[in-house]
């Protein structure tokens, strides 16, 4: 008998696949497959499967490993989109589905902390792209699961947790989509057992706007304490470098600065 959560409406499951190199980081390492499933948290029903194939923007050629490991073909990316479409079409998905508007409660589900707190992250951030604020909290599948069947004091991989949950793994491990649809599966039958999920991961909240105004009104008040000599000097190691002297009454009242970063400051009487 499948028992329902009352704390969630929804749960959207993702399982971002990302640029990638046997042995060594990509820097930046960029999304490539940008997969979702939705599942009504009252019935424990797939209701719908969203993806898109995103096109890499500094690495745009996949390796002959991330191609192996992924099943993603080069020209599945060179038809793809960008991160910020990538987003906005599965925003419009999940509005399409009534999940966003009407007030439903709904909660983003992965394994593991990496999709939401490091590779969306970081790759929005790099790239100056907003995200919607749904991503910026999740659950962790993985803490639910060690909870209910115990992980041994070892980290416990997907197809291990689906294996030990009486499921049979379906489609390609390292496939987004595939493994979305697993991770969406093994939801389920958590939830069939009646274990409680809950967050478990969140994104530090941003500053509120007056705490940013105080913050940018320091700064300013910083920059107003140094005066440009006008003068171009030379740091020891040769580099053009520009002086300063501060302006305020103090024990530093007159005297300058210069250096191009090489070396620590060095101060002269002015």
């Amino acid at each position: 008998m499948f028992a329902p959560t009352f704390a969630f409406d929804h749960f959207v499951v993702v399982d971002f696949e990302a640029t990638c190199e046997r042995g060594r980081r990509i820097y930046p390492q960029e999304i490539i497959e940008f997969p979702a499933v939705l599942v009504d948290a009252a019935t424990g029903r797939l209701v719908s499967a969203f993806r898109a194939y995103v096109r890499p923007r500094h690495h745009p050629r996949l390796t002959d490993f991330c191609r192996e490991l992924t099943g993603i073909a080069q020209g599945d990316v060179d038809a793809g989109v960008g991160l910020a479409e990538a987003l906005l079409r599965h925003d419009e998905w999940l509005r399409a589905a009534g999940v966003v508007e009407g007030g439903g409660r709904f909660a983003v589900v992965t394994w593991g902390d990496a999709d939401c707190r490091t590779m969306l992250e970081q790759e929005c951030r790099f790239k100056g792209i907003a995200k919607p604020a749904y991503f910026d909290r999740w659950v962790d599948l993985r803490v639910h699961f060690e909870a209910a069947f115990g992980g041994g004091g070892q980290r416990v991989k997907l197809q291990e947790a689906v294996r030990a949950a009486g499921l049979e793994w379906v489609g390609r491990l390292h496939c987004g989509l595939d493994d979305a649809c697993n991770t969406a599966r093994l939801l389920v039958e958590l939830l069939r057992r009646g274990v409680p999920i809950s967050i478990t991961g969140s994104l530090p909240a941003a500053p509120p706007p007056l705490e940013q105004a105080r913050k940018q009104q320091q700064q300013q008040e910083m920059q107003q304490l140094l005066v440009p000599c006008g003068a171009a000097v030379c740091c020891y190691c040769g580099v053009a470098s520009t002086g300063g002297v501060m302006a305020m009454p103090g024990s530093t009242q007159r005297r300058g600065f210069y250096g191009c970063g090489n070396w620590a400051g060095v101060s002269w009487a002015a």
